[in-house]
């Protein structure tokens, strides 16, 4: 904790602050729109006559345009620079929600919420990116998880939305309608911040670059300004050449293993049927709509709550120890919610375990999956290819929610809600072993660092790598 804190008053100016909370706005678009789909669908699917595909399909179409927005989002990030494309992204969702808000049948909402999910996936995949690339290596931990504590903020603030407008006449229109506020202030938050420096490198534009730099290491005793565009043009030059194809050679084969195997674990351990359908859970244990919409502000505050705590723990705990302890967590949980559903002892006698067994699932995902997965893309890619490899992880990513969310309802139908969860728990499992074997640690390196270590594949580097020492 002390570390991440130390390493932001060193910074000096706050300016690294301020545009790291303004590029994590869009991890606060992904996160409210996962949330408020999730009161609205208790309403809307009466006004507008939605069964249970047509819900399915109200949620997932969304990841379908995500998957779509993060493919291209790579190359939009390379050509157009990290900050215009979120500008655009977030103008994107303004029209999107308007749309959402305003829809008059499934498919006009079915339609809107694709154009949400362009947004989204694109926001999704350059936040991360662009706040690595500004960060210096003593708290980039910290300020990369900042799109995740703006994802579980949104998250919360769409359950307070949903509990707000939950009595109002036609309020699901009102819930997907403040989507507005959010993604107009991503559009316009991002003309205010500067390119980032190893973007500009890539344009050939140093003095450019050095500027930059100097604004955003501020009074920094440990900035070395030139250390850091050497670094930055080598790798630059290293992977100069680098196209599509480069991700399949071997050297960089594992790193995208790694990132593969982050970004589908994070969807299959089922971190999204629990926030897209929070109310529809709770109801199932005889609630109310309006009483289980409530119970949802609990869950979200917990999970904003321990994504703090990831943030403040990153950099001195360390990526893979967090993302080990969270996911064993949040697997005893998940395979306890499957527990509690096969037994109707404990669904008569003590519902509030329901509640505390999501509370506590949700708690372990935000201090370690979570935040861990984001960042970790952000991290051990080459400069060259980091775009594309970041992308392609945010589409597998994106794919895994949507495979997940599109098939809860139906998964339910065919084997159960225990059954449901006893295949997310045994999901859980099979992350764990996976983690425990591939996952390195990154903290306190350089990306340049990261790069050289995790491309250099001898066994010292791989004990270094493991043990998370500078070596």
């Amino acid at each position: 904790m002390s570390n991440f804190i130390t390493g932001l008053k060193a910074s000096g100016n706050g300016m690294l602050v301020r545009i790291s909370i303004i590029a994590a706005i869009g991890g606060l678009l992904f996160g409210f729109d996962t949330g408020v789909i999730s009161g609205a669908l208790l309403y809307l699917k009466k006004d507008l006559n939605a069964n249970s595909t047509a819900q399915e399909w109200i949620v997932s179409v969304l990841l379908l345009g995500a998957i779509l927005g993060a493919i291209g989002s790579g190359y939009l990030a390379d050509k157009l620079s990290r900050k215009w494309t979120k500008v655009i992204s977030g103008c994107i969702y303004v029209v999107g929600a308007l749309g959402c808000a305003f829809a008059v049948s499934i498919p006009m909402l079915i339609g809107f919420r694709f154009l949400l999910g362009l947004s989204v996936g694109t926001a999704s995949f350059v936040a991360p990116l662009y706040i690595a690339e500004v960060s210096p290596p003593r708290v980039r931990g910290g300020l990369v998880s900042f799109n995740q504590l703006l994802i579980t903020s949104g998250i919360l603030l769409a359950y307070l939305v949903n509990f707000a407008f939950s009595s109002t006449p036609d309020g699901w229109r009102w819930m997907l309608g403040v989507g507005v506020i959010p993604g107009a202030a991503l559009a316009i938050g991002m003309l205010t911040v500067p390119h980032t420096p190893r973007w500009l490198m890539e344009q050939g534009r140093e003095d450019e670059a050095r500027a930059v730099l100097t604004k955003l290491r501020g009074s920094d005793p440990h900035a070395d300004i030139d250390k850091e565009i050497e670094e930055i043009q080598k790798a630059k030059e290293m992977e100069s050449s680098s196209r599509v194809r480069d991700l399949l050679k071997p050297n960089i084969r594992p790193l995208i293993w790694i990132g593969a195997g982050l970004a589908i674990f994070q969807q299959f351990v089922g971190i999204n049927t629990v926030i897209y359908y929070a109310p529809t859970i709770l109801k199932g244990t005889g609630l109310t709509n309006s009483a289980s919409i409530a119970q949802t502000v609990f869950v979200g505050v917990t999970n904003v709550v321990f994504t703090i705590v990831a943030v403040l723990l990153l950099d001195k705990v360390g990526r893979r120890r967090l993302l080990l302890i969270g996911t064993v967590g949040l697997t005893v949980a998940i395979i306890f919610l499957g527990v509690f559903f096969a037994s109707s002892w404990l669904q008569t006698n003590a519902s509030y375990l329901a509640l505390v067994a999501l509370i506590v699932y949700i708690a372990a995902f935000a201090v370690g999956l979570g935040p861990v997965f984001w960042l970790m893309i952000s991290e051990i890619y080459p400069t060259g290819i980091r775009s594309k490899a970041m992308s392609f992880a945010t589409v597998l990513n994106w794919a895994a929610n949507f495979v997940v969310a599109g098939t809860f309802l139906t998964l339910i139908a065919l084997i159960s809600t225990q059954g449901a969860f006893f295949v997310f728990g045994g999901m859980g499992i099979l992350a764990i072993v996976f983690f425990a074997w591939k996952v390195p640690e990154t903290k306190d390196k350089s990306l340049e660092q990261i790069q050289q270590e995790l491309l250099g594949g001898d066994a010292k580097v791989s004990a270094a790598l493991k043990s998370g020492s500078d070596e």
